[in-house]
This record gives C-alpha cells, structure tokens and sequence, in this order.
C-alpha cells in the first residue's frame, strides 16, 4: 500500500522539476519589440469555414495593428454556407483596406487533405507571390491586440526561430471554461514542454495552431504544408516536420491575442477535446489504455488516497495533490482565477478522459474529427 501510494508523489516530483519547467508559465511570456525592424513583410494566412460571426473582428484587428513592415491579409473561405466571404469583404472596405486583404473562395479539401491544411496551402499558394519574409497562420476566431505581430517578429528574429507559435489566451467567461481551458492549456504544455521544443537536437515538437510565425523557406525546406496535408493535429504536425527539417521551433504564451470563441457549456469543451484526442494517441487502443490507467494514477489517485484510513496513504495523498496544484497555480494564475481553482485539476482530468474515450468511440463509428460538418478522422476501409 505505502509503495503504491508513493506512486503518484513520484510522478508530481518528476513533473515539477523534469519535465522542462513546462507548469512555469511566466518564462513563456514576452513583450520585446525592439527589433522589429521596417523591413519585414508578413502575409497572415486565415483559413476560415463559417466563421462569420468573428471572422470580421478578426481581420479588423490584423488591419489596426501598429507594425513599421508590411502586412497583407489573406482570408481563405473553406465552402462557408454562412456569409464569412461577406463579412471579410465588408470589413476589408470598411476600413478603407481593401488591397491589403486578399479573398479567397474555396471548395472543399482536396482528396487526402483535411480541410483546415488544404486551405491553408491555397493561402500559401497566394501569399509566395508577395514575396513575405514571414508566414503568419492563424486562425479565424483570433483577436490580436495592435502591438502582437511586431512583437512576434521581434522575437522570431531575437530568438532566430523558423517557427514561433503563441498560444492565445482562452475564453473562461462561464464556470464551465474556468474549470475546463486552463487545464487544457496546462495538459498541452505538460506533453510538448517548450524548453524541450526550443531544446535543438530534441525530439519533441509542438505548436498552437491560433497563431504560428513561420519562415517560408522553412516551410518548404519541410515539404510544405503537403507533408501534413492529411493531419488534423495540424499545428503540432508542421512543428515536427519544420524541426525534422532542421528548422528551429519555440512556443510560448501570450495575452496580446485571445479567442473569440466562447465554450459555453462542458459539452461543447468534450466536443472539442473528441475531435482530436484518439488522432492524438495514434488511434492505439493500447496507448488509450495506458493513458487512462496514467491519469488515473496522477490525478485520481491523489484525492482518492485522502479515504484510504491509512495514515501513510492520506499523507502521501495530501502530498502529492499539494505538488500538483503547486504545478497548477501558475496556470490558474495566468488566467486570472482564484487559486481554489487549482483544486478541480483532478476532477478535470477525469472530464478529460471520458472525452477521450468518447473520441476513441467517435473514431470507431466513422465520426471522428467531426468539424464545420466534417469528419475528418475514420478507421478507413
């Protein structure tokens, strides 16, 4: 029972002090601009499938930002059935830019491309002709504040990185988001530390699709976007093939871009969760397995250990759930939330794995990757 109950005391002191710092969330922020520099020319690349309800907020804030190079827009409407080619028009004019925003129709993902990868190729395809130094990816729903894409090329260039991606700061505007988007983000940055992704040599790679800075030679020193064309992890996926390629990668956070998107209840978060978490786990039901059996041991076990009536079992219960929420607090700070959210990570963690499992039943039924209408993800035939 004692060897058992120091299992997950174990577990959360690798995670505090080797697993790259990745719960040391204030290291990640940056605001340098000092070498932003005139020169720079940067095509922001925007997939967008009926986006209309914040696609325009979005193309607004790349229009208003404060950056001394040149910034162009292109906006791919991925078969929208819901006026996002309007809006974007309408937006574009309104704010007397309408050169500097580039339309583009879409029908649909090419066979053996997910949609999301497919449209952004095509933007590529635009942008090559602009002749940018670099590539800004990101996504329809984000809202990027006037300084955010000097910032981005400041650090790029000082960190000498082909691939800088931020993730954006979440919606936790409903109980639901509070419980649930911080974890989130703390899970991501605990399987791709970014100290072991800027770390060259190191095999892990990670990005956040909302917003990636990419060097275009890079990018095609990689292969293009044709090398993930069929992946709907797409952002972690071009990580890995940029790095492979020899390119530099680096992730962090920030609070100069945020989403506009709201999860408003937790169904819609599981949803989310679903659609690539089996894709995640390479559609092993094996690495399903262990993955449940680890979260339990990690996140369960530490409360559940509190009932044991062994004083040797509560202690270590007690430890190791200090230790966790330890890791968490920086996160929850991050989001501006009262520290007694760092105690529902275990209960997080149980949400997630029943969002994963549900993935894995999603996938089996010839639904997973559901999106915009898609599935995207079966078993094949």
């Amino acid at each position: 029972m004692l060897y058992l109950a120091l299992l997950p005391v174990l577990i959360w002191l690798y995670l505090l002090l080797a697993r790259g710092d990745f719960w040391r969330v204030g290291r990640l922020l940056s605001t340098d601009t000092a070498t932003a520099g005139a020169s720079a020319r940067v095509v922001a690349v925007i997939p967008a499938r009926n986006e209309a309800g914040v696609v325009g907020l979005a193309v607004q804030s790349l229009l208003g930002q404060r950056f001394a190079g040149d910034l162009h827009i292109v906006v791919i409407d991925d078969a929208s059935s819901d006026g996002t080619a309007e809006v974007v028009r309408e937006t574009a004019q309104r704010a007397g830019a309408a050169t500097r925003v580039t339309l583009i129709r879409g029908s649909g993902p090419e066979p053996g491309w997910s949609g999301k990868v497919c449209a952004m190729a095509r933007g590529v395809g635009v942008a090559a002709a602009l002749q940018p130094d670099y590539l800004l990816f990101t996504d329809a729903d984000i809202h990027h504040e006037p300084d955010h894409v000097a910032r981005l090329v400041a650090n790029a260039r000082r960190l000498d990185v082909d691939l800088l991606s931020s993730m954006v700061l979440l919606t936790v505007s409903n109980s639901a988001e509070r419980w649930l988007i911080p974890a989130f983000v703390f899970f991501f940055l605990k399987l791709y530390p970014p100290a072991w992704i800027a770390r060259e040599g190191a095999a892990t790679a990670g990005a956040a699709g909302g917003c990636m800075l990419v060097r275009p030679q890079a990018l095609a020193r990689s292969g293009g976007l044709a090398a993930i064309r069929s992946h709907i992890i797409d952002d972690c996926a071009l990580a890995r093939s940029i790095k492979r390629a020899g390119g530099r990668v680096c992730l962090g956070l920030t609070r100069e871009a945020r989403s506009l998107r709201p999860y408003g209840s937790w169904q819609e978060i599981g949803r989310m969760i679903a659609r690539t978490a089996f894709n995640q786990l390479r559609h092993s039901w094996l690495l399903l397995f262990g993955t449940l059996l680890g979260l339990v041991v990690t996140y369960l076990m530490p409360p559940l250990l509190l009932f044991s009536g062994s004083r040797a079992g509560v202690a270590c219960g007690a430890g190791a759930w200090a230790i966790m929420s330890l890791c968490y607090a920086p996160m929850v700070r991050f989001y501006r939330l009262n520290l007694l959210w760092t105690l529902t990570l275990p209960a997080a963690a149980a949400f997630y794995a029943a969002a994963t499992v549900y993935s894995a039943w999603q996938f089996q039924l010839g639904r997973g990757g559901q999106w915009k209408g898609r599935a995207q993800d079966s078993p094949g035939p």
